[in-house]
């Protein structure tokens, strides 16, 4: 627990500490078996993102250039949009909740000290990653934002997160995705040369 908090350039505590040490006692009175199940979300959901561009590319070679373009730069997109939320984590340098409040048992291990907690690097990356299918793929997109949903509740509920590092990092994930994302259809005429060569029999249905 760090002892210093005049030397920190954000104390999370004081935004909504209470709230996180409320939720962390109810997650730890949860069954052992839910608590297993969103330790194992929270931990490996990101592989859902994956599965869900990788469905909206499939479905993308059936439709219009612009719409398989903005799929086809969604992976840079969630990888900007990581490199963005670092860049802020490294300026926030908030501590984990974990390591500065007396949270009990957390689900998840909790982080080493410099590992920053503000935004949630986890929920950033899917609400990126929802942004760019929902312009996409409407239903698509809708699955990728409830799952983004989930990801933000499950990093506050394994306690490595406040629940303000969420609500930013949904802000972060979705401005990112959105803004960027819209530099996608600049791509639509490189995809429509990469459907007419060798790169035609993925591109098109």
């Amino acid at each position: 627990m760090l002892s210093s908090p005049a030397l920190l350039a954000l104390d999370g505590r004081g935004i909504d500490g209470g709230l996180y040490q409320r939720i962390d006692q109810w997650a730890q009175q949860l069954p052992a078996s839910v608590q297993h199940f969103v330790a194992a979300f929270s931990a490996y959901g990101l592989g859902l993102v994956a599965v869900l561009t990788l469905l909206a590319w499939w479905r993308a070679r059936r439709a219009d250039s612009v719409t398989l373009a903005r799929v086809l730069t969604a992976p840079a997109v969630v990888v900007a949009a990581f490199a963005a939320d670092t860049l802020l984590k490294s300026v926030l340098r908030e501590p984990r909740p974990c390591q500065v409040l007396d949270a009990g048992r957390t689900l998840e291990a909790c982080p080493a000290s410099g590992d920053w907690s503000l935004p949630s690097n986890h929920t950033v990356v899917v609400f990126a990653a929802a942004a760019v299918l929902w312009r996409a793929d409407r239903r698509l997109g809708a699955l990728g934002l409830l799952l983004a949903a989930a990801m933000g509740v499950s990093r506050v509920l394994v306690g490595v997160h406040y629940p303000h590092d969420v609500v930013l990092g949904a802000v972060v994930g979705l401005a990112a995705g959105h803004g960027l994302g819209m530099l996608a259809d600049r791509a639509a005429p490189l995809v429509e040369r990469a459907r007419e060569g060798r790169l035609r029999r993925w591109l098109t249905a």
